[in-house]
């Protein structure tokens, strides 16, 4: 029951009154059609037992009509008509006693009463037959389905908003910024809706300010550093030549990693996932390491995958990157199959566990190798793909894994 939505809740509540009132409707009436039965049955029996105790005693004509009146019934006098009733009619109560025998029958319209006696064969007509009535029943049992259909509707429609508000609200999860929640009213849901717009609006506000931040930031210091490296490549000296440009280049790596950080973790970037070869991810990822092919070891037979070809050749490269710089031998090895890629290298284990270090400027052990971004950026594209990352030491070998199939 935690599980289920409003929605469910609601509409199995309705349907279990609905059943209710059915099945409450329907022992009703059989009870009703009983109590009917046996009623018909008592009042057809009196009237038998008087029509055949009062016949022993051969009433007159005047006394036969006042048993008539008494029980609103009339003769039937033609000979074939009592014939037709008796063939065609439905017998449904038939009583015989040492007096005689009497039987009734049911048409679609009426109903007889048959008394058989010593010298008396009578017919009679039922004036007043009390027909079986649930029009009264059949009226209540409309009157409340319909206020329980008017109920169900009108709490149908009050959830509506609620549920174009959850469209919009994982509209906003998943990254449209632009969304505007437009449920009015001064109800709870319409209350809810106008405080979540005002927390996109500011949301909203916050990330369009972090990002002009964020590219000024990147825009003014790309400018000093790239004049740095011109200065410092003119220098004499090739010892501080070296460590200026080695710091340079540091900074302009971490510029370039905050840049793809920003545009990974932003949900308002959209990313072109298309059909691959395995191959053009893993060239696109050595161009990034400026073709360092004497490093890394292929060993694959080339396959589609679904991925966006910028984004996953820089979780390869950082991938490949990581492995050359922790590894004993400056080797890597790259496997890959439609279901995995493991980039293989020999090396010491992970200190920490793997979540470890997918967190943002978390780094290894040579810190001064790294600023604990890479495997950051590897997990949020994995991520971004619904792919998932994994590592393993087998062998005295590290092994991140990038799984493509469950």
């Amino acid at each position: 029951m935690k599980n289920i939505s409003i929605t469910a809740f609601i509409n199995s509540i309705f349907i279990l009154a609905f059943v209710a009132i059915l099945t409450t409707f329907y022992l009703f009436i059989s009870w009703d059609r009983e109590r009917y039965v046996i009623y018909e049955k008592q009042r057809y029996t009196v009237m038998a037992d008087s029509f055949l105790s009062g016949l022993q005693f051969y009433p007159t004509k005047e006394q036969l009509k006042g048993l008539y009146k008494y029980f609103s019934v009339a003769p039937v006098s033609k000979q074939k008509d009592k014939l037709d009733i008796i063939k065609n009619a439905k017998l449904q109560y038939i009583k015989e006693s040492s007096f005689g025998r009497v039987r009734i029958f049911a048409t679609k319209k009426s109903k007889y009463i048959y008394v058989q006696n010593f010298g008396y064969h009578l017919m009679l007509k039922d004036l007043k037959p009390k027909k079986y009535n649930q029009e009264i029943a059949l009226f209540l049992l409309g009157l409340i389905l319909a206020v329980m259909v008017f109920l169900y509707v009108t709490l149908i429609r009050k959830l509506l908003p609620l549920k174009k508000l959850d469209k919009q609200v994982t509209l906003f999860a998943k990254g449209d910024l632009d969304v505007v929640i437009d449920c009015q009213g001064n109800d709870e849901i319409g209350k809810i809706a106008s405080s979540f717009q005002e927390a996109i609006t500011s949301i909203k506000q916050l990330i369009n300010s972090k990002n002009l931040f964020m590219r000024n930031m990147m825009h003014e210091l790309k400018t000093p550093i790239t004049k740095g490296r011109i200065v410092a490549e003119g220098l004499e000296d090739e010892e501080d030549q070296e460590i200026l440009i080695r710091a340079f280049e540091r900074m302009n790596e971490i510029i370039t990693n905050l840049a793809q950080v920003e545009k990974i973790t932003s949900k308002s970037v959209k990313h072109n996932i298309e059909d691959l070869n395995f191959s053009q991810v893993l060239q696109n990822a050595k161009r990034l390491l400026l073709d360092r092919d004497e490093h890394i070891i292929e060993d694959y037979n080339d396959f589609k995958l679904q991925a966006d070809l910028s984004l996953m050749s820089v979780a390869l490269k950082n991938l490949l990157d990581n492995g050359i710089k922790f590894s004993h031998d400056n080797q890597v090895t790259i496997k890959a199959t439609e279901k995995k890629i493991e980039v293989i290298s020999n090396s010491s284990p992970l200190k920490n566990s793997l979540s470890y270090y997918v967190e943002p400027f978390s780094q290894g052990e040579k810190k001064d190798r790294g600023f604990g971004l890479g495997l950051y950026i590897v997990k949020s594209i994995v991520d971004l793909h619904n792919y998932k990352l994994l590592y393993f030491f087998e062998d005295k070998k590290s092994i991140f894994t990038i799984m493509l199939k469950k």
